[in-house]
């Protein structure tokens, strides 16, 4: 095997699972999948092992892994048959991410394709399926691994039941066919690279995931070995509990990476409990930053990375906590954490925080719901100022534009603007976060959850905090009512709700 096959093989695939999103995004309904881009996509080999992702959401391809291997462990797939999960304790992340899974065959089984999809809606107590509450039921409809297309192509009652389970049938019904078909796509590509290559297949796959584990090797000799610590907060679960601690002990060595999640808090009754798969995820995110040089992303690049999450805890619940702010809110503080280690182990390299939240707001009622997570400040780093209004981390999905979101639903947007005076100080300031103000044109139900509204975003090498967010709702009298930041209730047609995002954090001193 030499360098140039591994390549062309690499990007082979990584053009295979690229085509599968553009192939969602295309085909998809919802403007949370054809505009914001709320989906990732990846391609495993016949064991469940990853073999390549596309440039998607690091909270869905860290945690996709998790659900391809449920759907092996729960069912023998044949060719053309289709399996569909969100259980979050079943490789799932949180109930509005459905994961399609299709066994790809040539002659025999050569891998799967997966891609995972927010679904604006999946059922529970409120619209949107993102409003805060305290048992899993209560979230939306749960999906264990099931099979969702027979081998004939026959959608089975598993679709049915999806769709009678949702306020917006039409909507997951196109959106739901669109990442079958974006997976169909996907397969016979894999299929055509595998001809391509002939009987040195596979060992070429062993030999690319091989190079990348190595690389990683490569990239923690360039670290400082040594056990370094960092912890951070949750501002609360809504539910009454605050100032919820998330701890990482972070071990480098020579040739392995641990980071261990002891000493953060029990799981919550209100639904900021992340399961493992994302934990994880966020620490594969955060050692993959700092990764000199950068690997090809496949399995190989997490064998000698392990993550130790005590189950019971905020990062590693059991059933039947709710989870559908772990996976949005939680994720996005484990990262914080993981890097702040890690920045004691690569001194100078590492940005101050970024806004450390994805602000998600949902508003639905009368036969639509409306999901987003909104922008932010990207924290100043040690050679230029964080980045304005733009998704960090664990998200990266677009905005809603807003020409899209006016015609798709019944509200509009007064203000979408940047947030001046958000940004932490430094020799290199951390970005503005935003400002959007959404109003409804008909009664409707919204919810909240998001995160930084009791502390900002933590400066740098003596840099300043970022603002911490602001929420609140106008109503039509011209009154203001303060938000919590995890919160549901009701809009009258010519109210609105405001989100002011946090500031990244400065970096170096001002």
């Amino acid at each position: 095997m030499n360098a140039a096959e591994i390549s062309v093989l690499h990007h082979a695939l990584v053009g295979a699972a690229e085509e599968m999103g553009e192939a969602l995004k295309r085909a998809a309904f919802s403007p949370n999948i054809k505009e914001r881009q709320d989906y990732s996509c990846a391609l495993f080999d016949a064991k469940g092992r990853l073999l390549a992702q596309a440039a998607h959401l690091p909270v869905h391809l860290g945690s996709m892994p998790a659900s391809v291997q449920a759907v092996i462990a729960s069912m023998s797939l044949g060719q053309g048959e289709v399996a569909v999960v969100n259980d979050p304790y079943e490789g799932g992340t949180h109930l509005p991410d459905l994961t399609v899974v299709v066994p790809i065959f040539d002659g025999k089984l050569i891998g799967y394709a997966a891609n995972r999809a927010h679904h604006a809606d999946i059922g529970g107590a409120a619209p949107g399926s993102m409003a805060p509450q305290n048992d899993l039921i209560a979230e939306g409809l749960v999906i264990p691994p099931t099979l969702l297309r027979t081998a004939k192509g026959a959608r089975t009652q598993a679709w049915r039941l999806i769709l009678a389970n949702t306020r917006t049938p039409l909507e997951r019904d196109g959106d739901l066919g669109a990442q079958v078909a974006a997976c169909d796509r996907a397969g016979a590509r894999l299929a055509e690279i595998r001809r391509r290559h002939g009987k040195s297949y596979d060992k070429l796959c062993a030999a690319l995931q091989r190079h990348s584990r190595l690389l990683i090797q490569a990239s923690l000799m360039r670290l400082k070995p040594g056990v370094y610590e960092a912890d951070d907060f949750l501002d609360d679960d809504g539910a009454g509990t605050t100032d919820i601690p998330v701890r990482v002990t972070l071990t480098v060595a020579r040739d392995r990476l641990t980071f261990d999640f002891t000493g953060s808090a029990p799981q919550v009754r209100g639904g900021v409990n992340a399961v493992r798969a994302v934990t994880q995820s966020a620490a594969y995110y955060a050692a993959l930053c700092i990764a000199d040089p950068r690997p090809p992303i496949n399995a190989g690049c997490f064998e000698c990375i392990e993550v130790i999450a005590p189950q019971g805890t905020v990062v590693n619940a059991k059933r039947p906590a709710p989870v559908a702010g772990g996976n949005v809110e939680t994720s996005q503080r484990i990262v914080d954490i993981c890097l702040t280690a890690l920045a004691q182990a690569v001194p100078g390299k590492v940005p101050a925080n970024a806004q450390g939240t994805m602000n998600n707001l949902t508003i639905g009622g009368g036969g639509f719901t409306y999901y987003e997570t909104i922008a932010g400040g990207y924290g100043g780093g040690p050679a230029r100022g964080g980045a304005s209004a733009t998704h960090s981390h664990m998200t990266n999905t677009l905005n809603t534009p807003v020409e899209a979101l006016e015609h798709a639903y019944p509200l509009r947007v007064d203000e979408y603007a940047l947030r001046d005076g958000s940004s932490g100080a430094g020799r290199h300031p951390g970005g503005e976060g935003v400002i959007r103000r959404v109003r409804a044109l008909t009664r409707a139900q919204f919810a909240l959850l998001a995160e930084r509204r009791r502390r900002g975003p933590a400066g740098a090498q003596g840099g300043t905090a970022g603002a911490p967010g602001l929420d609140r709702v106008i109503r039509k009298d011209g009154s203001v009512e303060a938000l919590s930041p995890k919160c549901s209730g009701t809009l009258a047609a010519g109210d609105a709700i405001e989100i002011q995002t946090p500031g990244g954090g400065g970096y170096g001193q001002p």
